[in-house]
């Protein structure tokens, strides 16, 4: 994966939603002017919560520019399962 400089990528996982935020604002902190939140499953819920977060804590220095939604089939052959993922890209402003 090649990926711009100023473009940085945060998985969501099971940690607290504070991590990701402070990941965030990291990321936009360094120099990057984009960073995309990507979650699957149970931790889409977390990966929403935190971009809200980031949002009221830089007072809207922040906007979110595009959302993608999704699936992907996870699990051994036979044993495969549906789930649902969400990318979230996040702008800073000028």
């Amino acid at each position: 994966m090649s990926e711009k400089p100023s473009e940085g990528v945060i998985y969501v996982g099971s940690k607290p939603t504070s991590s990701y935020v402070l990941a965030i604002v990291t990321q936009l902190s360094q120099g990057s002017k984009r960073v995309i939140v990507k979650a699957r499953g149970r931790s889409i819920t977390r990966a929403v919560d935190a971009v809200e977060l980031t949002k009221r804590f830089t007072s809207g220095k922040v906007e979110v520019k595009d959302i993608k939604i999704g699936s992907d089939k996870v699990g051994e052959p036979g044993k495969e399962r549906t789930v649902s993922t969400i990318e979230i890209v996040l702008e800073a402003r000028e």
